[in-house]
C-alpha cells in the first residue's frame, strides 16, 4: 500500500475520531505528496522519495517546536511536537545511537577517513545506507565524534 493510501485511511479514522491534530498532520502529508507528484507529472513517488518527504515534514515540525521553545512559547511548541509524532508513524523504525555508531565506524573504515576533512565522504555513505532509519542530525553528531577521536 502506498503512502498516499495509508494517509487517506488514517485521515478517515481521524475524521471519525474528531482528532484535529492527527487530521492536520495527515493533511500536511497529503499536501506534500500531491505537491511532489505535481512536480513530476505522471510519475508515482518511489518509496525512498516518500520516506524523504515524511522525514522533511517531521524535521520541519521539530525545528519549529525548538524555535518556539527558545522563545518561551510552549503553547505553540506542543502542537508542533504532537504533529511530528503523528507524521513519524509513516517512517521506518528508527535505529538506536549504538546501531548508527556501528554503521559510522564501518563507513569510516571503508572510506579510509582520517579526520574532519573527510566528514562529507563519511556522511554520504552513512546517509545513503541508513536512508529513513536515522535522523541526519544524529548521524552528523556521531560522525563528528568518531572523526574527532
Amino acid at each position: 500500500m502506498s503512502l498516499q493510501q495509508k494517509v487517506m485511511e488514517k485521515m478517515k479514522a481521524a475524521m471519525k475520531a474528531k482528532d484535529t491534530v492527527a487530521l492536520e498532520s495527515l493533511r500536511a502529508i497529503k499536501s506534500a505528496i500531491l505537491l511532489a507528484q505535481s512536480e513530476k507529472v505522471g510519475t508515482v513517488l518511489s518509496e525512498e522519495e516518500e520516506v524523504k518527504l515524511v522525514q522533511k515534514l517531521v524535521k520541519q515540525r521539530r525545528d519549529s517546536a525548538a524555535i518556539y521553545k527558545e522563545q518561551g512559547r510552549d503553547d505553540l511548541a506542543g502542537p508542533e511536537l504532537s504533529q511530528a509524532k503523528v507524521i513519524e508513524q509513516f517512517l521506518p523504525e528508527q535505529l538506536s545511537e549504538e546501531e548508527i555508531e556501528k554503521v559510522v565506524v564501518q563507513a569510516i573504515d571503508a572510506s579510509g577517513a582520517s579526520g574532519m576533512k573527510d566528514m562529507g565522504k563519511v556522511m554520504g555513505i552513512v546517509t545513503q545506507e541508513l536512508a529513513g532509519q536515522a535522523d541526519g542530525k544524529t548521524i552528523s553528531t556521531i560522525v563528528r565524534r568518531k572523526l574527532a577521536e
